[in-house]
């Protein structure tokens, strides 16, 4: 790979003709050079333009669901060719270990976001948020939130330390939501972008113009975004002000920027405590994988005085037993050198500014290790950016400088503290962070600290004995929870499920009649048409289904006897059902009452059309609500409109969610809730009838 980096842009593989002005890199272990970069010559408006309209119309023309499956499909790709992307990663740095949350996490996104669009997410291509707002009387005018998607183009532009995951972390909810991609790598590790996205290339999954590669540099491109584009930018917090200042009016700027994280040693963590030494192996962890060269690793060690010392030698024991430095071509080696020479020089060059402000080096050397190569032996690498695990002491916890400089490598300061209040005080002067954990077993310490320091963290592991050997630790964000943080960490959310593909979409108040909000949304609201055609819904399968379909019960008749015997028969012989008086004493009962799980069971009894057909199973109930007593007398009956219809992409069969409501023979609202039943398709399941999702075009 000594030539030139491509770069994939307008669904092509492009080169540049001049490389006059190309950066080289270089392998990190030998200094061999790897591959050279450039983008002189490439047409960025041209890229941009594709992805608003190549890119734009063929994720249109796919629901949620049917992007989600080719996420799925994405994930497979990539697993199938992962080794390949190992070996190439160690010539950035990363030993398997490194690779198992880069390469690994990577495909783990994709897989997490298949899997909550299909379980979250409608066969449609608008989500709807919230329940809706009555905004009239009658019911004629209604409001209802919605979210659609960005008519523009995501560009990512993203850290060395993780080119895979750094970059499918945002490439999942943006292709998930709809919006074309471009990918900005850094040059030290950009060739491993270029391969998974050669991987993705390769498969012939990729729906024209949603995943686009520029491999160099940029410029000029902040001149040619617009409003209905959005830039997700990872790297330093200098950065990241520079082009948040340069960002137009209009166009989003989200950023997760270098924070300096903490770890809060809980005052009952002392050593020989299981939350000790998982405190002791959180840290080594965070010391030295990926060469400490992680946004989210740990910073500053922030322990109960007296205990700074222990921490020091459990540290140097567990890293002399556990860490081999080295190339990660070689057998044996745990920890990697840091991306490039550069790197280390400025994890070094800071490490200097730290003693300057009065931190003395606690264990480890700033003199380069000798370390593994791979032919076994052990010696200089002069060529590689290899440094070893530093720990740097304070007399003075609260010295401006090691609350504010950050060695992005395998370096973490260590702070003692006499109270709570002010080891909160100490994570907090970090000005905002992406993470904080406390070891504790102590849930009192536990309540205190986040009291504390939830503001200044965007995530916070608690740390016990009870999770120590399951939790995915300190450095390690998921694709389920937020990962951003206030302040200094950037102010902005990346991940955190759904989340995350609604930072791609735009939240709108829509109001109109409730025929106007169900044509809009895909899903019946009261008030709009319904069909009661005689042919009971269960009768139909999703080919056949339509929004709105109906079906009304006849009444039936609640008696005492009724209510006795629902009582004896399962137990629940609660006062209101069963003592006239002490029901009448309520202040929220006429006297003796049915219960509430009686009418609904009634009320299936009333709808259910039980003969075998398209409809499957009943799976739950959601949105239950009681809303009015049903006396001993009263007649109650069931309307059942169909709601909401969601084809699975993968299945025979898809879901069905029907509005349910009882009324008593006066018509007032007895109970309102959601059915959910699984229904089959009988043939190739159509996108929701008359909604948005299937009427605009791309």
């Amino acid at each position: 790979m000594t030539g030139m980096l491509a770069s994939y842009v307008a669904d092509q593989w492009w080169i540049p003709a001049d490389d006059t002005d190309a950066a080289v890199v270089r392998d990190a272990s030998t200094g061999e050079v790897v591959t050279r970069v450039s983008t002189r010559g490439i047409d960025l408006a041209g890229a941009l333009e594709h992805a608003r309209t190549v890119g734009q119309r063929s994720l249109g023309e796919l629901t949620f669901h049917q992007r989600a499956v080719l996420l799925k499909q994405f994930a497979m790709a990539l697993t199938e060719r992962k080794e390949e992307l190992y070996e190439l990663s160690k010539r950035a740095g990363s030993t398997v270990r490194d690779s198992l949350s880069d390469v690994d996490g990577g495909i783990g996104v994709l897989f997490t976001y298949s899997s909550k669009g299909r379980r979250e997410l409608p066969n449609s291509r608008v989500y709807v948020d919230g329940s809706p707002e009555p905004l009239s009387k009658d019911g004629s005018f209604l409001g209802q939130h919605v979210y659609t998607r960005l008519p523009g183009v995501a560009l990512q532009i993203n850290a060395f330390n993780f080119p895979m995951w750094g970059a499918l972390e945002k490439f999942a909810p943006a292709f998930l939501a709809g919006v074309p991609t471009v990918v900005k790598p850094a040059t030290p590790s950009a060739y491993i972008a270029e391969a998974w996205v050669r991987i993705l290339v390769e498969s012939g999954l990729l729906p024209d113009g949603s995943l686009q590669l520029v491999s160099g540099a940029l410029p000029g491109v902040f001149e040619l975004l617009r409003l209905g584009d959005l830039v997700a930018f990872t790297g330093s917090a200098s950065t990241a002000e520079r082009l948040r200042a340069q960002t137009p009016e209009g166009v989003r700027f989200t950023t997760e920027t270098d924070s300096i994280n903490a770890s809060v040693l809980g005052p009952d963590a002392t050593p020989g405590t299981p939350e000790f030494d998982a405190y002791v192996g959180q840290l080594m962890v965070e010391l030295t994988t990926k060469a400490g060269q992680k946004c989210t690793a740990i910073r500053r060690a922030i322990v109960p005085s007296g205990t700074a010392q222990a921490l020091v030698d459990a540290i140097g024991e567990k890293i002399a037993r556990r860490i081999v430095i080295g190339d990660p071509h070689a057998d044996g080696v745990t920890m990697g050198p840091l991306v490039s020479t550069q790197q280390r020089d400025e994890v070094l060059a800071r490490v200097a500014e730290l003693e300057d402000a009065g931190g003395r080096i606690l264990l480890g050397s700033t003199t380069a290790p000798d370390v593994v190569h791979p032919d076994g032996s052990t010696g200089p690498a002069p060529e590689g950016a290899f440094m070893a695990p530093l720990l740097v002491g304070f007399d003075d916890a609260r010295v401006g400088a090691v609350h504010d400089v950050e060695a992005f490598g395998p370096v973490a300061s260590v702070l003692t503290y006499d109270t709570l209040e002010e080891a909160a005080d100490l994570v907090g002067r970090g000005g905002g962070s992406l993470v904080t954990s406390v070891a504790t077993h102590d849930t009192d310490v536990a309540v205190e600290l986040l009291s504390r320091i939830g503001a200044y963290n965007g995530r916070v592991l608690f740390l016990s004995r009870e999770n120590a050997r399951t939790s995915t630790g300190h450095g390690a964000p998921v694709p389920h929870l937020v990962h951003g943080g206030p302040g200094r960490a950037g102010g902005g959310e990346e991940l955190g499920g759904i989340r995350a593909v609604l930072h791609h979409m735009q939240r709108t108040a829509i109001q109109g009649s409730p025929d106007m909000l169900t044509a809009i949304t895909g899903v019946w609201h009261q008030g709009a048409a319904s069909v009661d055609e005689g042919t009971h819904p269960f009768r139909k399968s999703l080919a056949e289904l339509r929004i709105g379909d109906q079906v009304r019960s006849a009444d039936r008749e609640v008696s005492l006897d009724d209510i006795e015997t629902f009582a004896r028969f399962t137990g629940d012989t609660f006062y209101a059902h069963m003592d006239e008086d002490a029901a009448s004493a309520n202040p929220f009962f006429p006297g003796r009452v049915a219960h509430g799980y009686l009418l609904v069971s009634w009320a299936a009894g009333l709808f259910v059309d039980p003969a075998p057909g398209p409809v499957l199973a009943n799976y739950g109930l959601e949105n239950l609500r009681f809303v009015t007593p049903v006396s001993p007398g009263d007649r109650i009956r069931v309307t059942l409109t169909a709601k909401q219809i969601t084809p699975r992409e993968t299945d025979e069969y898809g879901e069905v969610r029907w509005d349910a409501v009882i009324h008593n023979q006066r018509d007032e609202i007895v109970a309102q809730y959601d059915v959910l039943t699984l229904v089959a398709k009988d043939a190739a399941a159509p996108a929701p009838s008359g909604s948005l999702a299937s009427a605009v075009p791309a």
